[in-house]
């Protein structure tokens, strides 16, 4: 679970996380991940009794790539995944991830607002970034996903192992890149989950957002068709990068000094 100065709603969301998948009867592990929060909202973490829950800190702000890879770099199940930490999208939808596992057993499964059971509630101009950057995607790598950005997604370990350490992107084209990746080391099995989104929609979209999104989307056109920089050959490397990634981040397993 990656975050950024969340607000004060953050150890909330994370308390409905735990319990959503504390009923599912999986094992499970939280790795929340601060990108350099400043607004100590690592503190809320400490009202949380429980040993599922992991800290990991970025000495500083990198962007949420850079957040998703510390944090998936340690997880250890046979799936990993990750959901925003701003709690925009309700901790229940984890609900559907594990039934769609069971089900399906897919290479990825991502949350869409354009499901079609999708209930989302945003502002006009932030549908139309949406819309247009979906459209965008669509030219330039053909992929058949709907809605890439949306902040909730599962990956099956072996695929993450061959993707992850092809991947470069920090910021918010992580999830395109991931799609990408994916696609090209010949993996096609993407699932669709509805998403519930309410009028809160904390994150804000400025154009500087989207200036850098827009920049970053070129450069893996640019590393996908020209430099072919996703092709390179990995092998033997791929598992131990997954697991080892991420030497800036603090891993802090207990809570204890924090509460102190």
């Amino acid at each position: 679970m990656p975050f950024y100065n969340p607000g004060s709603h953050f150890g909330k969301h994370v308390g409905e996380i735990i319990d959503v998948l504390s009923s599912s009867e999986i094992s499970y592990e939280i790795l929340a991940v601060s990108d350099g929060s400043t607004d100590r909202s690592e503190e809320q973490l400490a009202t949380i009794a429980s040993d599922r829950l992991t800290l990991v800190r970025l000495d500083q702000n990198e962007g949420k790539g850079a957040a998703l890879r510390a944090g998936l770099s340690k997880g250890r199940g046979e799936y990993l995944g990750f959901i925003d930490g701003d709690g925009d999208l309700p901790a229940n939808l984890l609900a559907n991830l594990l039934e769609i596992i069971n089900r399906e057993h897919p290479d990825i499964i991502f949350g869409s607002k354009r499901h079609p059971r999708s209930e989302v509630v945003y502002p006009p101009l932030r549908r139309i970034y949406s819309w247009g950057y979906q459209q965008i995607n669509r030219t330039l790598f053909r992929l058949p996903i709907r809605d890439t950005q949306t902040g909730v997604k599962v990956v099956r370990r072996d695929v993450l192992a061959s993707v992850l350490p092809r991947m470069v992107e920090k910021r918010f084209a992580f999830d395109l890149e991931l799609f990408v990746v994916a696609r090209q080391q010949g993996y096609r099995n993407f699932v669709e989950m509805p998403v519930i989104i309410g009028e809160r929609f904390s994150s804000t979209v400025s154009l500087h957002t989207v200036r850098n999104t827009l920049v970053d989307t070129l450069a893996i056109f640019y590393r996908l068709r020209v430099l072919h920089f996703y092709e390179r050959d990995i092998r033997g490397k791929a598992e131990a990068s997954l697991l080892t990634r991420s030497a800036t981040a603090t891993q802090v397993p207990t809570f204890d000094s924090m509460a102190s």
